[in-house]
């Protein structure tokens, strides 16, 4: 797979564009498009509040047909909790975008970002949706993921290329989030389109899967947001086709899938509203899997344990407080905890270290925390951030 200094493109058939439509009050790009030539092949995974946005309903409903045509977002405005106006609005972007694409409204998948409760203006968006079309191109990929933006400092993209049965092809990833991030999906859109052949089963199910692996396993404020979207597109264009009883090709485009979903969520984290520290989470030796991970889970939504992350201060006893109220069985006896491979806590009690090595520790600007629990074999790893000033001055 190519990976280095490798120039982000669409695969085969896709093209994109991103404008400015002034939903945003700055007049920064705020709608994007990215359309498929030929009929795709779609799977999507979504957020699992019970409040859920206008477009997540909506795509949920179009995906009972699983293939598409498009994809068209507008950031700025969530289009959450705004009742029977607000599902219209969902499915005007669809039926809107589907007369400038001359493709069905179900062909359309619609995904909204920003503040949760406003209307969305359908004036602007209407316009807007007649400028995507028209500019509508393959070198805009840029552009498309400026669109998608909120509080993002930077446009998430990644690519990969590889070859089955002979034939070239390409897995493109786009995503923002940066803020209400918590694992079973966040306030974070991504969109993966790839020019491979994937029945809609197998698509949905290693999806579902690389998700799992990928962004579920991020937080950055412990915050689960409306409107978390993950849609695929695969068009079949390379003319590869990806079948599971070819264990070669299948695990080469599942292999290429995770890491595309894996590089996205670590940007996200990276990327953190306010963050300036990248923080590994792993813990080891829980009675389960599920045990190890809503340790890990409390660990790293601890606003105590992310602001002593912030001032490089070793407080490891906020570490046990969080694994100690987690849903997961502990006994303090048996834990050690390591900052990188220093270790501060040993069967329970602080280690023999000094708070200078401590400090020098745990003032890694990308921290590996370890946790041992020393109960069985469940092991579980989430990634998060820091939580600084900044945070609170974005959010207020």
């Amino acid at each position: 797979m190519k990976k280095e200094n490798q120039q982000i493109g669409w695969p085969k058939g896709f093209r994109s564009s991103g404008i400015s439509a002034g939903i945003k009050v700055d007049g920064s790009l705020d709608m994007a498009l990215i359309y498929s030539d030929v009929l795709a092949t779609a799977a999507g995974v979504f957020t699992t509040n019970q409040v859920c946005a206008a477009p997540v309903k909506l795509c949920r409903a179009h995906l009972k047909e699983p293939h598409a045509r498009a994809i068209v977002v507008n950031s700025g405005v969530a289009n959450a909790c705004t009742g029977k106006a607000g599902m219209e609005s969902a499915a005007l972007m669809a039926s809107q975008t589907a007369d400038e694409l001359a493709c069905l409204p179900e062909e359309v998948l619609v995904c909204s970002t920003g503040k949760i409760g406003p209307q969305l203006p359908m004036e602007k968006i209407g316009s807007g949706l007649v400028a995507l079309a028209d500019s509508v191109a393959i070198d805009q990929i840029d552009v498309t993921a400026q669109a998608i933006m909120t509080t993002d400092t930077r446009s998430k993209q990644v690519v990969r290329d590889i070859e089955l049965g002979g034939l070239a092809v390409r897995l493109t990833g786009l995503a923002k989030g940066a803020g209400m991030i918590e694992p079973n999906m966040a306030t974070m859109l991504a969109f993966i389109t790839t020019d491979a052949s994937v029945e809609p089963g197998v698509l949905q199910q290693v999806l579902s899967s690389a998700v799992d692996q990928s962004f579920n396993r991020i937080t950055v404020d412990g915050d689960q947001s409306t409107n978390d979207t993950v849609l695929i597109l695969a068009n079949g264009t390379s003319g590869a086709v990806v079948e599971s009883m070819d264990p070669t090709g299948y695990g080469a485009f599942v292999t290429a899938l995770n890491e595309i979903c894996f590089d996205l969520a670590m940007m996200i984290v990276r990327d953190g509203e306010g963050a300036d520290r990248f923080v590994t989470v792993v813990v080891d030796g829980a009675q389960s899997i599920d045990e190890a991970d809503l340790a890990a889970r409390a660990v790293a939504n601890s606003l105590l344990n992310k602001t002593a992350w912030a001032g490089t201060y070793p407080d490891w006893g906020r570490i046990m407080d969080a694994i100690g109220y987690a849903a997961a069985q502990v006994d303090e006896e048996r834990v050690n905890i390591f900052y990188g491979t220093t270790q501060a806590v040993e069967g329970g009690i602080q280690a023999a270290i000094s708070m200078e090595e401590m400090v020098k520790a745990v003032s890694e600007v990308e921290l590996l925390i370890r946790i041992e629990l020393g109960l069985g074999t469940g092991s579980a790893t989430v990634y998060t951030c820091n939580c600084t000033e900044a945070y609170v001055q974005i959010n207020v």
